[in-house]
């Protein structure tokens, strides 16, 4: 099998794609990499890729012109994103950037145009990846507004678990308190601090850049 052919059937979208639209995928999907700190796409840039985590972590956010900044998510391995952008057609209204050497499958558009008028298999799983996605900034919204440091590391880390949007995360995460900050909108001393009560408190253990999350339903509902 091709190293294109092995980048689609290790994506979660093509688990119930026939064999014609498996091949249809790998004539249009390619790899890219970027070092840490890397801009993979600015806002307001076209980026025309359906694009999806092979390694490393991605932050999704923005600037306001106030300049305040805010993180809408985090996308670790098996992460896909970007589908609305693609089928809207427009623009990137988000920056992405690369918050540890990260490697990226591409989906070329009219290869996703493709999937998305002929496959079925491919429209269910969108449903499914919008509607979580959808839950997702509705409560990153709702994080910001409300919810001390604390909480928000709870509760973006819980994100991270989710097994719709980032299904190569099972257990346990490779991931920096440094990294986990940006992804919160907090500095990496309020990540320490707020990691080791978490873990206090006997809902996750800390490693060295590896977090093991041993209660996600307490991380996911975290408020104090």
């Amino acid at each position: 099998m091709t190293a294109q052919g092995d980048l689609v059937r290790s994506a979660i979208w093509a688990a119930e794609l026939s064999e014609d639209e498996i091949e249809r995928a790998r004539r249009g999907i390619s790899e890219r990499s970027y070092s840490k700190g890397a801009y993979i796409c600015h806002r307001g840039d076209r980026l025309d890729y359906w694009t999806g985590v092979l390694s490393g972590l991605v932050k999704i956010s923005a600037i306001s012109r106030s300049g305040k900044a805010m993180t809408f998510a985090g996308a670790g391995p098996g992460a896909w994103f970007g589908e609305g952008t693609i089928i809207k057609d427009e623009p990137r209204k988000y920056d992405l950037v690369a918050i540890r050497d990260t490697r990226l499958a591409l989906l070329n558009k009219a290869t996703f145009y493709w999937l998305f008028e002929n496959s079925a298999a491919f429209n269910r799983f969108l449903v499914r990846q919008l509607n979580e996605r959808m839950g997702q900034f509705i409560a990153t919204i709702e994080y910001d507004r409300i919810l001390g440091p604390k909480a928000r590391i709870a509760r973006n880390l819980s994100w991270l678990f989710n097994p719709v949007l980032y299904p190569g995360t099972t257990g346990h995460i490779e991931i920096t308190q440094e990294e986990l900050g940006l992804l919160a909108g907090v500095s990496r001393q309020v990540a320490n601090r707020s990691l080791q009560e978490l873990e206090k408190e006997g809902l996750l253990k800390v490693e060295h850049e590896r977090i093991s999350v041993l209660d996600l339903s307490r991380l996911s509902a975290y408020e104090a």
